[in-house]
């Protein structure tokens, strides 16, 4: 049982390590490049919105590989 937990707790923090791992590429992507991502997609820019994911997706990949290891 105490095994059990130990694997859902480490589950939950390596799923949060996860996610501010990818907010932080977030921020970081939004700082290198000169272009207001939040305005553009308020405009319904359907190309920024695709490269957005784009990135999030291939940090998440690097993440889950990271985490699994």
């Amino acid at each position: 049982m105490m095994s059990i937990l130990i694997n859902l707790g480490l589950s939950a923090l390596f799923g949060l390590l996860g996610i501010v791992i990818l907010i932080l590429g977030y921020i970081l992507f939004a700082k290198l490049v000169p272009l207001d991502f939040n305005k553009e997609l308020g405009n319904n820019n359907i190309s920024v919105a695709i490269v957005i994911a784009g990135l999030l997706i291939g940090i998440a990949i690097i993440v889950s590989k990271v985490v699994a290891a």
